[in-house]
């Protein structure tokens, strides 16, 4: 796209979005007359207009005489033209200090995400670590009533997990610590994920080899594991801010939007692609391929521990964002929630 522009197209383009983004409103031939610092007449600025417009990257809105610029047109500004700014320092200090603290996993996606919400004033995303992250480190059971047992597993260093579930006969508060005992020796130290795994193999082998006792602990085992509440989830924070911007406030948008942010799919499916991809991703209007976010834009990383790719973080804002700034914060906000994750790591300069 950019070969069929001049230079003065190019600045006069960038110009325009730019303007977008700070105001809102349509921007006409006098503005960027003043904006741009090139000396053109009104009537060549409105020519080299018609030609962005024919190119499909600006468009006048109802009968305004300004235009604005369409997804087209931000995504030359993001690709060709667009230059980064460095981190603001107090937003750097702030990221830091939040992130230093000594949080268990959840918790440190939860004030991740606030984080971002609070210092974009958009909506921040975190998705939950891939469950490799997550190890089994003490299991025991405590009988309740009607079959039920309540299992109570610690993961990593602190964080504990309480779960209730049914079996199908009754156990002594003695075999259920048998249980809890045999499972803690065997799997203590694996990750959920090839917990469940195991378990699942040793359920489809031959158990003549054995016993009752084994067997009822790998069967609890699984009931307590053979689900993943935390798969592809996500902490989502600030979407109330998103109603401040006035492209996003009519009705119909916010509706959309907050059903999408309620069923997850969408989103999930967006931060999946971002997994797959190295670097920031930019998701700009119907480029997400959701309708939900026709008029947004969706600035992603992945955050990495122990050079594996473990998660996803971002900024959901309207297409007007401040990219030049949002693009860099998400990039080292991920850096530094790596960082906070692995404890062998060094924070980022």
């Amino acid at each position: 796209m950019t070969r069929d522009l001049n230079e003065r197209s190019l600045q006069l383009l960038k110009t325009l979005v730019k303007r977008y983004i700070n105001d809102g409103q349509p921007v006409g031939s006098r503005v960027l007359s003043t904006d741009s610092e090139l000396n053109l007449s009104s009537a060549t600025i409105r020519n080299v207009m018609a030609d962005l417009e024919d190119l499909g990257l600006i468009h006048s809105p109802h009968t305004s005489a300004g235009r604005v610029p369409t997804v087209s047109g931000y995504r030359l500004f993001v690709d060709s033209l667009l230059i980064i700014k460095p981190l603001d320092t107090k937003e750097l200090t702030r990221l830091y200090e939040g992130l230093s603290k000594k949080e268990d996993i959840s918790n440190m996606i939860g004030v991740t995400s606030r984080l971002i919400a609070e210092l974009t004033k958009m909506a921040g995303v975190v998705t939950l670590p891939k469950r490799e992250l997550v190890c089994l480190r003490h299991i025991e059971f405590l009988p309740l009533s009607h079959k039920r047992v309540l299992v109570i597993f610690v993961t990593n260093e602190q964080e504990v997990h309480n779960k209730v579930i049914h079996t199908d006969k009754l156990f002594s508060a003695a075999e259920l610590q048998q249980a809890g005992a045999y499972l803690g020796s065997i799997y203590g130290g694996q990750s959920l994920n090839a917990v469940r795994s195991a378990v699942l193999k040793e359920l489809q082998d031959d158990q003549d080899r054995m016993n009752q006792a084994m067997l009822d602990a790998i069967k609890m085992a699984q009931l307590t594991f053979q689900s993943d509440p935390e798969k592809n989830d996500y902490v989502l924070t600030g979407e109330t801010n998103l109603m401040g911007f006035s492209e996003l406030s009519g009705r119909d948008h916010l509706k959309k939007l907050f059903e999408a942010f309620s069923q997850k799919q969408d989103v999930i499916h967006l931060l999946d692609q971002s997994m797959k991809a190295e670097g920031v991703q930019i998701f700009i209007g119907e480029e997400s391929g959701c309708q939900a976010f026709d008029h947004c834009s969706l600035v992603t990383s992945s955050y990495s521990v122990d050079d594996e790719v473990v998660g996803v973080l971002g900024v959901i804002g309207p297409t007007r964002m401040a990219y030049e700034k949002i693009i860099p914060f998400v990039d080292i906000t991920a850096k530094i929630l790596g960082a906070a994750l692995n404890p062998k790591t060094s924070t980022p300069s």
